[in-house]
C-alpha cells in the first residue's frame, strides 16, 4: 500500500491553483530520501497570471499610508506565531531539519525580522527640502518600486522568504515569490497565512502570490516584462543568470549569493572556546548557510592544537532525526548536493588530511558526517571553491599580513570573521577583511537591525536593516517653484 502524496498548489490572487497545463514535480523529504508531495511546475501562464495579479494589486498597496501596511506586517507576525508549530512542521518536513532547532532558531527571528519591517514601513525618509536653486524648492520622494519576482533558496526556504517578502510589503511594493523546487512547502504555507491576513484586513490578496516550478520558472520570471525589481538568493550561476535575464530591460536586480566565509584564529585566541563556537557555526544546518564558518586559517604557532580540538568537536557533533533533540543539524537538502559535498571529499588532493568525518551517515536520507580537512593550500578546489555541506577545512598561517592575503584570496566576500584577544590586531583584520561582514571573537549571529550583504562574486543589495529595506524603494525629486 502506498501513501498518497499530498498536493501543493500555486497561490495567485488570492486562490491556490494548479499549474495551467498541470505539470507536477515530486517534492522529497531529505531526511528520509522518500516523496511527500507534489507541486505545480509552473510554467508562462501562470507566471502571466500571478505578474497579473501582483500588478492589478500594485496601485492600492502603493497608495496605502504606511501605517496601514505596518499593520498588516504585524498582523502577519502574530500568525507567524499563532501558527509557528504548523511552520516548524512544514519547514521541517521540507529540509529536515531538527524541530527543535527550527523551533528555536528560526520562528524567532523570523517573526522579529517581520515586526522590523513593519516599523521600517512608516521611515520612508529622504534628505530634507531646501532651495539649492534661487527660487525654487527641491523634495525626495522615496517610493515602492513596483511588483517584484523574488526567488528564494532551500538552505532557509521560510527564513528567506521573510527576507524577502517583508521589506518588499512594507515599502509598498507586491510580491510574486518562488521556492525552490525542492522546499516549497513551507511557503505555500506562508501563503496561507499571508492571503488570510490581506483578506481579513480588506487588501487584495494579489498583494502576495506563490508561485511553484524550477530554473525555468524562475528565469520566466525574471525576464518577465511586469516586475521592476528580481531578487533571488542562491548560487552564483543562479545570479549570473538572472543579472544576464533582468539586463534585458534593466530590471533592478538585488544579489545574494554564495559565501567561502574565512575564519582567522590567530595564537593567542581562546582555543576551547574558538573551537565550540566554529563547530556550532560550521556544522548548523549542515554547513548549508553562505555565511557557515567553513574555512579556517590558523596561526601555525597553534595549528596542531587547534586542529586536534576541532576533530574532537566534530566527532562529538551529531547529525539524525528531527525529533531528536540533541542533533546539531538533519541531512543535506537533496541528492544533487549530497554528491557535489562528496565529489569534493573524493577530489581532496594528496597533500589533504581527513581528521573527521567525511563519508555519508545512515542508510537513507542525505545525511553527511561532520567532517574537519587539514593540510589544505590555498589553490586546492575545497579552499577556493563552496562545498555547501558540513566541511571545515583547515589552512596553517604564519603571521597577519598572510592570514589577511588568504582570506580575501577567494572569489566570494560574504562574510568573515577574526578571532584574537587584541584589539588593534582585530581592527585592523577588520578592516582589511574584504567582505560585507566581519565577526571578532564569534561568528553566524545576525539581527534584523544590521546589514547582511556581500561583495564580488557573493552578489550585491542587502537583506535586513534599513539598507534592505531601501534597495525596495526608489528617489524621486520633486522641485517647485516658489513663484506660485
Amino acid at each position: 500500500m502506498t501513501t498518497a502524496l499530498r498536493r501543493l498548489r500555486n497561490y495567485i490572487d488570492g486562490e491556490f491553483r494548479d499549474a495551467a497545463d498541470g505539470r507536477t514535480t515530486e517534492v522529497v523529504n531529505p531526511a528520509t530520501g522518500e516523496p511527500y508531495a507534489t507541486a505545480p511546475l509552473s510554467g508562462a501562464a501562470d507566471v502571466d497570471a500571478a505578474m497579473a495579479a501582483a500588478e492589478a494589486a500594485f496601485p492600492a498597496w502603493r497608495d496605502l499610508i504606511p501605517a496601514e501596511r505596518q499593520k498588516v506586517l504585524l498582523k502577519i507576525a502574530d500568525r507567524f506565531e499563532e501558527r509557528a508549530e504548523e511552520l516548524i512542521a512544514a519547514e521541517s518536513e521540507n529540509c529536515g531539519k531538527p524541530i527543535a532547532l527550527v523551533r528555536s532558531e528560526e520562528i524567532p527571528p523570523m517573526v522579529d525580522q517581520i515586526r522590523f519591517f513593519a516599523g521600517a514601513a512608516r521611515m520612508l525618509e529622504g534628505r530634507s527640502a531646501g532651495e539649492y536653486m534661487d527660487g525654487f524648492t527641491s523634495i525626495i520622494r522615496r517610493e515602492p518600486v513596483g511588483v517584484c519576482a523574488q526567488v528564494a533558496p532551500w538552505n532557509y526556504p521560510m527564513m528567506m522568504a521573510v527576507w524577502k517578502f517583508a521589506p518588499a510589503l512594507a515599502a509598498g511594493n507586491t510580491v510574486v515569490i518562488k521556492p525552490s523546487d525542492t522546499t516549497p512547502a513551507s511557503t505555500v504555507l506562508i501563503a496561507e497565512i499571508i492571503g488570510g491576513v490581506l483578506d481579513e484586513l480588506g487588501h487584495s490578496r494579489g498583494v502576495f502570490n506563490v508561485i511553484c516550478g524550477d530554473r525555468e520558472t524562475g528565469r520566466l520570471m525574471v525576464e518577465h516584462k511586469v516586475p521592476a525589481m528580481a531578487s533571488i538568493t542562491g548560487s552564483v550561476r543562479a545570479g549570473m543568470q538572472v543579472a544576464e535575464s533582468a539586463s534585458k530591460d534593466l530590471k533592478r536586480v538585488h544579489l545574494e549569493l554564495g559565501g567561502k566565509a574565512p575564519v582567522v584564529v590567530f595564537e593567542d585566541t581562546d582555543i576551547a572556546k574558538a573551537v565550540e563556537d566554529i563547530a556550532i557555526a560550521g556544522y548548523f544546518n549542515a554547513g548549508q548557510d553562505c555565511t557557515a564558518a567553513t574555512r579556517v586559517l590558523v596561526q601555525e604557532s597553534i595549528h596542531d592544537e587547534f586542529v586536534a580540538a576541532l576533530a574532537k568537536a566534530a566527532s562529538e557533533t551529531r547529525t539524525g532525526a528531527v525529533d531528536d533533540e540533541d542533533v546539531l543539524y538533519g541531512p543535506l537538502n537533496n541528492a544533487n548536493q549530497l554528491a557535489q559535498v562528496k565529489g569534493f571529499i573524493q577530489r581532496l588532493p594528496a597533500h589533504a588530511k581527513i581528521e573527521a568525518g567525511g563519508e555519508q551517515v545512515g542508510e537513507k536520507g542525505y545525511f553527511f558526517a561532520p567532517t574537519v580537512v587539514s593540510g589544505l593550500r590555498q589553490d586546492d578546489e575545497i579552499v577556493q571553491h563552496e562545498v555547501f555541506g558540513p566541511v571545515i577545512t583547515v589552512q596553517s598561517f604564519r603571521d597577519e599580513a598572510q592570514a589577511l592575503e588568504w582570506a580575501n584570496g577567494v572569489e566570494y566576500a560574504l562574510a568573515s570573521s577574526v578571532w584574537t584577544k587584541d584589539h588593534a590586531r582585530a581592527m585592523r583584520m577588520s578592516k582589511g577583511l574584504d567582505f560585507g561582514c566581519v565577526w571578532i571573537n564569534t561568528h553566524i549571529p545576525l539581527v534584523a537591525e544590521m546589514p547582511h550583504g556581500g561583495f564580488k562574486k557573493s552578489g550585491y543589495g542587502k537583506d535586513l536593516s534599513a539598507y534592505g529595506f531601501d534597495d525596495y524603494t526608489r528617489i524621486k525629486h520633486v522641485m517647485t517653484s516658489l513663484d506660485g
